[in-house]
């Protein structure tokens, strides 16, 4: 797989489009929707869906203006072609984190040969950070596909002789959608990449002669600016204020809890990204020092200023993803507000420099770094190991702190799945040792490094997730799902005490979303004259206030519990109140 013999190209796309399929798709429905993010998105999408309204996206009967429309547009589409279901609502995020893959193949082999665009296409795959945004509901995986088109357009547009400056408006276009999918983040992150790369190699006179900026600007403009404008004339006020607080807000103060300490990212970017993370240092120290020999060598040597020269699109390549990765992690690090997926669009850029990386140390056993790199992945890798395998005397140490989130914490267990991948990864890391540290055997290291990441990602999704699903994630949704079918348009779906978004898109209605902290909200609530269901942890039924002393049980699941002061007119198959039964709502 890692020799020289150049393989044959369509055969190699096939592969990594099976591969990336099994992983992104292999029971992508089979979870339900996390929340929060996904429950508000895939709500948000079927919302949208279901008023035919292309414009204004609403959670819950509401404005939403937390992410752009680009999304929902995308769910749209798959709720018409697959029914409203979790499948359709991740696969927008699935079928672009196959193309990102396939793309990252094709520009990494146009510029680094085969070897190294297989390298890099596999590692971009194999990291537990991309497989979880390509299976998720939520906005980054089709963000980060747009970013990444963004900053190969421009680097192609830029070193591209001739007719390859055209290139350049992939990078507008990327801009553009990917404004419409995250708002500023969207051009932001190609800009400061960019940016970066264009200060660093002294390249902005080439960017003004070959990039079409003015009319690159419009292009954005035209593209993105139409729905934001829609958005300012029909909302007014009530969307510019919020569209603030989600962005600019966002960066300046931490948002619903999500503020860490500045050293947040970097665990992040060492396990999402594990096990290449460890090639990194190396990789970045090498890239640097080139693009400084380099640099120093085209001065000496070239009779031309360096902003007419465009051989960069050879040696600085590495340097270019360097900054990229840089830029971004800084980015985002000094934002207020930090999540593990905020940092998704630059793990192109770090497959990038691990693979350039990695190919050259297939052709040079004694590259610097190289040993000290699969050191730091063995030891890293068996620390992961020993956490895999305390991970079950852990939950059960700490489970009683969950309860209140997900009621049958204490009586659910992780099973076997965590004991297997400590397994996988004891053994696994033994033989990258083995064959890292040794270089006439080396090239199998990279082989071992990403079975072991697919084996450990596909044991955790047929043995692990299936049982965290079925006790802490589906119960309050299931019953949310009778209740929307017993209730009519007029009538009323609370949920006290547990608010979880997606009990909305399984409801298929507007959903009351009462605290435990507010009784006198739920007081209040409880005087409407329709007919009324309250969804609740079960823990909480002596809580109630004495108006809903008339309610009773109708279905229970899991620690959750339907309350109505009537009687069910229809119970979903296979469900009763004396004998709760998995449910799975089907699609509509």
């Amino acid at each position: 797989m890692l020799d020289d013999r150049r393989p044959n190209q369509l055969m190699t796309v096939v592969i990594l489009l099976a591969l990336s399929c099994l992983l992104f798709f292999l029971g992508l429905g089979d979870m339900g929707l996390t929340d929060r993010d996904e429950g508000r998105n895939a709500e948000a999408g079927r919302e949208m869906f279901a008023s035919g309204d292309l414009v204004t996206p609403t959670f819950n009967g509401e404005l939403r203006v937390a992410k752009p429309v680009f999304v929902y547009w995308l769910m749209t589409v798959s709720y018409h072609l697959f029914g409203v279901n979790e499948f359709a609502a991740r696969t927008p995020s699935a079928l672009f984190g196959v193309a990102l893959i396939l793309m990252h193949y094709l520009f990494l082999t146009r510029l680094r040969g085969p070897t190294a665009g297989l390298v890099g296409a596999l590692m971009l795959l194999l990291n537990i950070e991309m497989l979880a945004l390509g299976r998720m509901a939520i906005t980054d995986s089709v963000l980060i596909f747009f970013t990444t088109l963004a900053l190969y357009g421009f680097w192609l547009g830029l070193h591209e002789p001739g007719a390859g400056r055209h290139w350049m408006w992939g990078f507008y276009l990327g801009m553009a959608l990917g404004t419409l999918t995250k708002g500023p983040v969207g051009f932001l992150v190609p800009l400061l990449a960019a940016g970066l790369y264009l200060t660093a190699a002294r390249r902005w006179t080439i960017f003004w002669q070959r990039g079409f900026p003015i009319a690159g600007t419009a292009v954005v403009l035209l593209l993105a600016g139409p729905w934001y404008a829609a958005m300012f004339l029909i909302h007014g006020d009530a969307y510019g204020s919020q569209a603030r607080v989600h962005t600019v807000g966002r960066f300046l103060a931490p948002m619903e809890g999500h503020g860490v300490g500045f050293w947040f990212y970097i665990p992040v970017l060492l396990l999402g990204f594990f096990p290449w993370s460890l090639l990194l240092p190396a990789a970045f120290y090498q890239s640097y020092t080139s693009w400084k020999v380099r640099r120093h060598t085209a001065r000496v040597d070239s009779t031309l200023p360096d902003s007419q020269d465009t051989s960069g699109r050879g040696h600085e390549l590495e340097w270019f993803a360097a900054l990229w990765l840089v830029g971004t992690f800084v980015f985002f690090t000094l934002s207020s507000t930090r999540l593990p997926h905020y940092i998704g669009p630059l793990f192109p850029a770090a497959s990038i420099l691990a693979a350039v990386y990695w190919s050259r140390a297939m052709k040079d056993p004694s590259i610097p770094g190289i040993r000290g790199s699969i050191h730091a992945i063995t030891g890293v890798g068996y620390l992961l190991a020993i956490g895999f395998a305390c991970l079950p005397w852990l939950y059960s140490k700490f489970a009683g702190k969950l309860v209140k989130e997900f009621p049958m914490a204490v009586q659910f267990d992780l099973g076997i799945g965590p004991y297997l991948g400590a397994a996988v990864l004891l053994i696994g890391m033994g033989l990258v040792g083995y064959f890292g540290l040794s270089g006439e055997r080396r090239e199998a290291a990279f082989g071992v490094a990403g079975g072991v990441v697919a084996t450990v990602f596909l044991l955790a999704v047929l043995t692990v997730i299936p049982g965290i699903n079925r006790y802490a994630i589906v119960p309050p949704q299931e019953l949310a799902y009778a209740a929307g079918l017993n209730l009519g348009p007029e009538d009323q779906l609370i949920a006290y005490g547990t608010l979880r978004p997606s009990m909305a898109f399984y409801s298929r209605r507007k959903v009351l979303f009462v605290p435990s902290s507010e009784p006198k909200r739920l007081q209040a609530a409880l005087a409407y004259p329709g007919r009324t269901m309250i969804l609740l942890p079960e823990a909480m039924q002596d809580a109630l206030p004495k108006e809903a002393a008339t309610y009773r049980p109708i279905l229970k699941r899991y620690g959750y519990i339907l309350l109505a002061a009537q009687p069910m007119v229809t119970i979903p198959d296979a469900v009763s109140p004396e004998q709760p039964q998995p449910l799975k709502p089907p699609s509509h």
